[in-house]
Formats: structure tokens, C-alpha cells, sequence
């Protein structure tokens, strides 16, 4: 498992003054991610969490809320089908050991202010959820473990930036499951990496410890039963 240094990472807070007076400012604020995924209205910057989740509902999108930004964000149906698939994993998991929840693509979460994401699939440790209102549409809840299945128009800059969101918030293990290359990026910090492939297995490590699968039986899981596929 080859340990890889990260990209720059673009900070959480923005500067006082955020004057997106081009959509090319606010594209790239956002890490230069697709336009359509930006929504325009409510105005750049002012957008609220009801708003979220009322469109959200309304127009049956994921969105994430940054720094009063409505994204969308892309899950197609291989992306969905896997994270799916490693939520069911986790589960049985924790069938056996009480440690905690999981949440698929639409626990969304106040992670920071003014930063409400929606993991594709989190884990949270009992000790994370006390205290916590989890009756709330959007709780402030960190999770010890995100996963995040990469799409198409997911950009670097915007990953990255995810990133240092989770570790400024007091998460412990990130992955970002690439299905294209059928590998895993495993962050302890967002500095760096250490890459996953299919013949190694992805550990729980102390955030859910015992638990291991190897990567390509999540792939292979994912893949039975489609057209084309072996019996």
C-alpha cells in the first residue's frame, strides 16, 4: 500500500470580502467544478440550509451548502450501486459490533459553519452522538470515517478542499473510492495518502476495528448480477 503525498488544499474560509463578480470567481471558489452543478438561485452566498433542503425535496437533488452556495452534487448509478454496497458492508459490520451508526448519500450534516455536506457513506462512533440533536433536518455531527465514491465531474481542487473540512472537523479516516481505477485513497490527514488497490484490503483501522475487505470484492459485489457479468 504505496503512501502518496496530496495536492494543495484550498482553505475553508474564504477572505472577508468574496466578491464572486464573475462566474468564473465563483467556479473557481468553489474548486472549478462544472457550472450546472452550481445553482444561481437563492443568490450565491446567501443561501440557507431551509433552502437546501427544501430544493433538495422539491427537485429529488443531493446538495451541499458552501459558504451559502447551493451544489449539487453528482451520484450516477454506478457511484450510488457501490457506496451502497460498502453501506451494507459496514452495517453487517456493526450487526456484530455496537461501535456506532452509518448513513448513506443522504445524511446530510453540519460539519462546519456554513459548510453542510452529505458523505456517501459516514460512520459515527456512539461517543460522537452524545450530546447531538439528531432529531435536526441537518445535525452538527462529525463523522470518524467518510467515504466519498469519485464521479466524472468531481474536480481535484473541490476534493481537496473536502478534505481539509473533515480533518479541520474531527474526522479520523477518509476514503475516496475511485471506480474508474478500482482503487481507494486512504487519508489520516489531508496531506496525503496511501493508496488501496484491488488485491489489498481496506482496514477499519481504529475507527472500526476488525474490519476488513478487500477492495475488489466490494467491485466484484457491486458488478454480480449486472448484464455481462460472471455467475
Amino acid at each position: 500500500m504505496a503512501t502518496t503525498t496530496s495536492s494543495s488544499v484550498v482553505p475553508v474560509t474564504p477572505t472577508e470580502q468574496s466578491p464572486w463578480t464573475t462566474a468564473a470567481d465563483l467556479q473557481g471558489h468553489l474548486g472549478g467544478i462544472p457550472v450546472e452543478r452550481i445553482m444561481l438561485i437563492p443568490t450565491p452566498g446567501q443561501a440557507t440550509e431551509r433552502e437546501l433542503l427544501a430544493i433538495s425535496r422539491d427537485r429529488n437533488r443531493t446538495l451541499e451548502l458552501i459558504d451559502g452556495i447551493l451544489v449539487e452534487k453528482t451520484v450516477g448509478f454506478w457511484e450510488s450501486r457501490i457506496a451502497a454496497m460498502l453501506l451494507h458492508m459496514i452495517h453487517s459490520y456493526l450487526d456484530q459490533h455496537k461501535l456506532g451508526i452509518a448513513t448513506g448519500e443522504g445524511g446530510t450534516i453540519r460539519l462546519l459553519p456554513r459548510q453542510v455536506r452529505a458523505p456517501d457513506v459516514a460512520f459515527f462512533a456512539t461517543s460522537s452522538l452524545e450530546g447531538k440533536d439528531l432529531s435536526e433536518p441537518v445535525p452538527s455531527l462529525v463523522p470518524d470515517l467518510a467515504v466519498e465514491v469519485l464521479s466524472k465531474s468531481n474536480t481535484h481542487a473541490e476534493m481537496d478542499r473536502k478534505l481539509n473540512e473533515y480533518f479541520s472537523a474531527g474526522t479520523k479516516l477518509v476514503w475516496y473510492i475511485d471506480p474508474t481505477a478500482k482503487t481507494t485513497r486512504v487519508y489520516h490527514d489531508a496531506g496525503s495518502f496511501s493508496l488501496v488497490t484491488c488485491n489489498e484490503d481496506l482496514l477499519g483501522e481504529d475507527v472500526l476495528p476488525g474490519f476488513r475487505l478487500k477492495l475488489g470484492e466490494l467491485f466484484e459485489r457491486v458488478e454480480a448480477g449486472l448484464p455481462g457479468s460472471a455467475e
